[in-house]
Order: C-alpha cells, then sequence, then structure tokens
C-alpha cells in the first residue's frame, strides 16, 4: 500500500494492528470500508492492512506456489493447525487433511481463512486427486530406505505427505508414495514434531524453486 498519498497510518498498542485510515480513504474496492472506518488488527502484512478477506485470497491465488501439503488426521492430530499456518506463510498451493474431516483450527491462528484446505476421506482418494493432476507424492518421515530432503531437489510440483505424530505415515499411505524423504536430525530423539517437520519441509522447497521475495516486493532471506 502506498501510504504517502493518504498520509502515515498511526499504529495502535497492539503490535499487528493499526487504528483508522486516515482520510481520504484510498478508491479501491479491495479495502474494506468497516476496517478503514475502525482499524486492521489482523495477523496480516502490511500490504494487505485494510483490503478485505475476498481481495487477499484473490491477490495470493495469483501468487500460489505449485507444491501442496498433505496431512493424515486419523486420529484428531492437533499439530494440523501448525501445518495450515506454515502452509500460509510459505503460499502452499493447497493443504490436504487425509482421513478426519474435523481438525483443532487453534493452531491455525485464522490463517485458515486464506488457505485453501481439500478434504479426502481416505488415502487412496488424495491418491487419485494426486495422479488426475499430475503431482506426485512425496512423503516426508524418518522411514528406512528415505533419503534426505536436502540430497536431491524436490520436485517442483509436489504434494509433501505428512504423518500424524507418534505413528508417521500410516501403512495406508506408504505404498502409495513416490518416494519418501526423511529430515536430518542430530540430537537422541528418533522424530520431531509434525508440525515442526512441515514447517522445515516446506522452507526446503521454497530454498530449491521459490523466488525469495515477499508480498511487498523485497528480498527475503532463504
Amino acid at each position: 500500500m502506498d501510504q504517502s498519498t493518504h498520509g502515515p497510518v498511526e499504529r495502535t498498542d497492539d503490535p499487528v494492528g493499526v487504528g483508522p485510515h486516515p482520510e481520504p480513504w484510498p478508491d479501491d474496492d479491495r479495502f474494506d470500508p468497516l476496517l478503514l472506518a475502525e482499524g486492521d488488527r489482523r495477523n496480516v502484512v502490511d500490504h494487505y492492512r485494510y483490503w478485505s478477506m475476498e481481495a487477499i485470497i484473490a491477490d495470493l491465488d495469483t501468487r500460489r506456489h505449485s507444491f501442496h501439503v498433505a496431512i493424515e488426521n486419523w486420529q484428531h492430530d492437533l499439530n494440523i493447525g501448525t501445518v495450515v499456518r506454515a502452509a500460509n506463510a510459505f503460499l502452499a498451493a493447497e493443504v490436504h487433511i487425509v482421513g478426519r474431516k474435523r481438525w483443532n483450527r487453534r493452531g491455525a491462528m485464522v490463517t485458515d481463512r486464506y488457505q485453501h484446505v481439500r478434504h479426502h476421506p481416505e488415502a487412496t482418494d488424495l491418491t487419485t486427486w494426486a495422479s488426475e493432476n499430475g503431482l506426485p507424492l512425496i512423503g516426508i518421515d524418518n522411514l528406512p530406505g528415505s533419503v534426505p530432503i536436502n540430497s536431491r531437489p524436490l520436485p517442483k510440483s509436489c504434494v509433501l505427505v505428512f504423518g500424524q505424530e507418534g505413528p508417521g505415515l500410516s501403512e495406508q499411505i506408504r505404498p502409495l508414495l513416490a518416494e519418501c524423504r526423511s529430515i536430518p536430525q542430530f540430537g537422541s530423539t528418533r522424530s520431531i514434531n509434525a508440525g515442526v517437520a512441515a514447517g522445515i519441509a516446506m522452507h526446503a522447497w521454497i530454498d530449491q524453486h521459490a523466488n525469495i521475495q515477499t508480498v511487498d516486493g523485497s528480498e527475503a532471506s532463504s
């Protein structure tokens, strides 16, 4: 947003919020009149301040990356919200939830409003969808035979698949994977949190394939 035309925006005590927009207001239908009048305290980057949710989604849709994320949800995994939040941060095309449709949205911190989420009742449903769209399923787990995630580039268009906390990738989905990648670890534990693993894997894809540039056009560190 070019704030020079309309004067500086005064921040509120809320560290992620801004107050009412100075008048005259921007003449642009992307802006929400209520937010302009009352202020915008949502957890969005400054570029999207005062934009309506629909306008933000439409803009994100023009820039989404070509990787998808899938996570299994057979036992109501509490990490799904964290995965959705990371998928929004790294601009994944979609998040696919395999298994139970209901999931705890608290960890998503309302980012699910801006992130496309699709449900598949069974692993085979995900496989059918991915095959129809020409996307290989890349498992992320430390299973025997898995290859370190940075040992070679991830496919530019793919679905990164994560199991749930504890059991990891299920026996149902393992035979359906095109390949499996592991995240190298150096401590005493045999596994890491599923939400953390998802963030690491998504950033590995970003590091290999993305134009490292933030939404406002500035260069970001990889």
